[in-house]
């Protein structure tokens, strides 16, 4: 896919979410994303990511910590995938007008939501909310906490 942005319905917001907000969602089934993850599954919220965010996702879900054995972490996994829609940045694309994230494992995020167009990068990552400020001069997306993105729709997601 090329760098026009993908945007199927177009009053509908379309999100990146960083791995720790996608694990919160099909792993743990956080509450507070509950809200967002309904929105999302009935098509009111629309969700991307390209190849390198689910090669860290499929990465995650298999940690330790997350305590899912092989079919929870082929249902998470499936799950997610049944919600995204895939986006490839274009080879050569240039993001030069985005900040560097001290985290450089961060920064596919940065980049994803720069080239799909995406509208918000959900993530709780300080390293990545601590850019929202800046990456809000660009006009381009905004950097909010789920919560915090929650708060500033106009009615119920």
């Amino acid at each position: 896919m090329h760098d026009a942005g993908v945007r199927p319905n177009h009053t509908a917001p379309l999100l990146v979410l960083d791995t720790n907000v996608v694990l919160d969602w099909v792993a743990f089934g956080d509450a507070r994303m509950q809200p967002i993850a309904a929105a999302i599954e009935r098509g009111a919220l629309h969700a991307v990511s390209d190849a390198a965010c689910l090669q860290e996702l499929r990465r995650a879900l298999g940690y330790p910590q997350v305590k899912l054995d092989a079919a929870a972490q082929t249902l998470a996994y499936a799950r997610y995938l049944a919600h995204v829609q895939r986006f490839e940045v274009a080879q050569g694309a240039n993001g030069a007008q985005l900040p560097r994230c001290d985290d450089p494992d961060d920064q596919k995020f940065l980049e994803l939501a720069w080239h799909a167009r995406a509208s918000h990068l959900l993530t709780r990552d300080h390293a990545l909310l601590r850019l929202a400020r800046e990456l809000a001069r660009t006009g381009r997306f905004s950097v909010l906490a789920p919560e915090v993105f929650l708060q500033s729709l106009p009615g119920p997601a």
